[in-house]
């Protein structure tokens, strides 16, 4: 079963679960980006917690090192679903855009999704 990210309950009282193979990367892919390490007890390590990021100063040496560590994470936690191609990261005002392009492996698609955080 592919739980639905975030986790909440469909219409018909039941745990929600992912329509496509797909659907379920791009919610695993949130999860993330948007869980602090520490966050989870059984996985300390989990995540990369780019919600601290929103209010960092804006730099080419956050976005370096913002970009390296997202895909640390996602190699790391995903590297046997998707190949990732590139993280482009932009902190506008008070939000984080993160884009992320990468290659299902079952499928060999590629795919670029967007996930904002903040205000």
């Amino acid at each position: 079963m592919q739980l639905n990210y975030p986790y909440h309950f469909d219409n018909n009282g039941r745990t929600s679960s992912c329509s496509s193979h797909e659907e379920h990367i791009r919610n695993m892919i949130e999860q993330i980006l948007f869980t602090s390490p520490g966050e989870r007890v059984n996985l300390p390590d989990f995540g990369c917690g780019v919600r601290q990021l929103i209010f960092m100063q804006n730099s080419e040496a956050l976005a370096a090192a913002t970009q390296v560590l997202i895909q640390g994470a996602l190699q790391l936690e995903m590297g046997n679903l998707i190949q990732v191609e590139s993280v482009d990261v932009q902190n506008i005002v008070s939000s984080l855009v993160v884009e992320v392009q990468y290659m299902v492996i079952r499928t060999q698609q590629l795919k670029v999704e967007q996930f904002v955080q903040g205000v």
